[in-house]
């Protein structure tokens, strides 16, 4: 396994077990808020899950599809974990195929950004993958604050030894 399909893998996965370990959780435990990150445990996800299918479209150059953070399926935790699931991989095709390419450095346009702005795969893909990191270190704090705390450290190896045992 190289080192792209150990940050791919372990960021979709960290995600993931994070979501789930909030199933159990009611509403007012996912939506209470704080001074801290997007002041929600919920809000918080929304937003890691956004950003990634966000940009995966925008890396894909494809028409960014449509914000589900409001409609309830899309907020749900099962929502949220589908969502997720179909962002982490169109990420990851997009990731393997600027790989194969070896097309790190080469420039797409974003067309979010007013006035529209190149950049690197190698810098959006990096991007999106420590942007979830910085995020779900702090729903690790947000879970303490609710007293559940995170059933995992969130971390690359502990991933390795947990998820990917022989």
């Amino acid at each position: 396994m190289d080192l792209l399909d150990r940050l791919l893998g372990h960021d979709a996965w960290t995600t993931r077990r994070l979501l789930e370990h909030c199933r159990a959780f009611d509403d007012e435990r996912l939506d209470r808020g704080h001074d801290l990150a997007h002041r929600s445990v919920r809000a918080t996800f929304l937003h890691i899950v956004r950003n990634m299918e966000v940009w995966g479209d925008l890396m894909a150059g494809v028409e960014v599809r449509p914000d589900r953070n409001a409609e309830p399926v899309g907020r749900s935790i099962e929502g949220l974990l589908a969502r997720l699931d179909q962002a982490a991989a169109d990420l990851a095709a997009i990731a393997r195929d600027v790989a194969a390419r070896g097309a790190w450095d080469e420039r797409w346009l974003d067309v979010l950004d007013d006035p529209p702005t190149e950049k690197s795969y190698g810098g959006a893909i990096a991007h999106v993958i420590t942007h979830s990191m910085h995020h779900r270190a702090q729903v690790i704090q947000l879970l303490r604050d609710v007293g559940a705390p995170a059933p995992i450290e969130g971390d690359v190896l502990s991933w390795e030894m947990q998820a990917r045992r022989p």
